[in-house]
């Protein structure tokens, strides 16, 4: 629970003239980094994410010894372990290690489609909201858009937004869904659901490509096995820098025949790596013993859920927190998420704003449940000062 930073180490996110002021001396590049540098401060909550964990001991000292290779030339043994580890997790025929989630999603699209395809998404759904637009800029694919009321996509959304088969129409290749549903407070798909969904597609000659990033929260909140919820997909990936806790790196999985092409667009966007076996080796700990702990922060979430919808101005249903995801409005604190962010900031709790009055907090491996009740107490302030002051 150490990771913060000083108030005065970045640039205001709430007073627009102080950004403007940092964009006139630094590149956008450097202002970006500005914002996401953490320095270690004792006794802080970070909520942000569980991207911000930190490797344990055990994965510091399996990195440390680490039997290394040259990875794209397949001699790397660490990671041939893990991507073996990985395919035997999932049940599918291989895997293969890439660096980030991003481009375990851009690899898996630019698989299964060709320039002029379109990719059927939810509306805010990672592959779309915050891939860069990698989709088109890199693969060549279109977007599709899909609505769901809660992130969770069924047949008839997506059925309505596939084109006639006409010649002067794009037709879509892929379907991708997210589970757990990030910008939705990590809700998760009914595996039933998702079964539905692949026979319907393979029907009518379409892929599934699941982003899992989060797959083991969705599999800890289901209490179903991985290989289970995702035996009807043709890829999946999942990263390994999220709630399982390792540095760096991501899998995606599926038949040997998509993870050998995958191979190839992993080293054409630049992820070919060499002795990976460096960070393949926390990727193993992280796969093997990370999942039976995610009930935790899954608890704690639950937790951090029922104590926000109990303080005035803030509003949440908790039964709808399935993960370790849990997104709250603030339009009532007479305060933006940016502005409510903030003002948590200087007290130790970091929170991320994800639109204008709502605002993310992630829990992971990081956050007991000591700091839960830290930033619960914290938020409770915070909101009755701003409240009294606009009283």
């Amino acid at each position: 629970m150490d990771f913060a930073v000083k108030a005065a180490a970045r640039p205001p996110q709430s007073k627009k003239c102080g950004l403007e002021a940092y964009v006139a001396t630094e590149t956008k590049t450097d202002v970006v980094m500005e914002l996401n540098r953490a320095r270690p401060v004792a006794g802080a909550v970070e909520l942000r994410s569980d991207t911000f964990t930190r490797p344990s001991a055990e994965m510091r000292a399996a990195m440390a010894a680490a039997e290394v290779g040259d990875d794209v030339y397949g001699e790397d043994p660490t990671v041939n372990r893990l991507e073996a580890r990985a395919a035997e997790i999932f049940g599918k025929e291989a895997a293969l290690f890439v660096p980030s989630g991003c481009m375990g999603n851009l690899v898996a699209i630019k698989v299964w489609t060709h320039h002029g395809d379109e990719v059927i998404c939810e509306e805010r759904g990672h592959v779309n909201l915050y891939e860069l637009a990698s989709m088109s800029a890199v693969a060549g694919c279109m977007p599709r858009i899909a609505r769901a009321d809660d992130g969770i996509l069924n047949w008839e959304q997506i059925e309505a937004v596939i084109r006639p088969k006409i010649y002067y129409d794009s037709q879509p290749a892929l379907i991708c869904l997210e589970n757990t549903v990030n910008m939705w407070g990590g809700l998760v798909y009914p595996t039933a659901q998702v079964d539905e969904i692949c026979d319907r597609a393979h029907e009518r000659g379409l892929k599934v490509h699941m982003d899992g990033a989060r797959i083991f929260n969705a599999a800890t909140a289901l209490g179903e096995k991985v290989s289970f919820m995702t035996r009807k997909v043709d890829s999946v990936m999942f990263c390994l820098s999220k709630g399982l806790g390792a540095p760096v790196g991501s899998m995606i999985a599926g038949t040997k025949a998509f993870i050998e092409k995958g191979r190839i667009y992993r080293k054409m966007f630049g992820g070919g790596m060499r002795q990976a076996g460096v960070i393949a080796a926390a990727g193993l700990i992280a796969l093997e013993k990370s999942p039976e702990r995610l009930h935790i922060d899954q608890e704690n979430a639950k937790w951090l859920a029922e104590g926000i919808a109990e303080i005035p101005g803030l509003a949440i249903d908790p039964k709808k927190v399935r993960s370790n995801i849990v997104i709250f409005d603030c339009s009532k604190t007479g305060k933006t998420a940016v502005e409510l962010c903030d003002a948590l900031h200087p007290h130790g709790v970091w929170a991320q704003d994800t639109a204008v009055h709502s605002v993310r907090v992630v829990t992971h491996c990081d956050v007991d449940r000591a700091g839960v009740e830290r930033a619960l107490v914290v938020l409770k302030e915070v909101v009755a000062k701003t409240q009294k002051a606009g009283a």
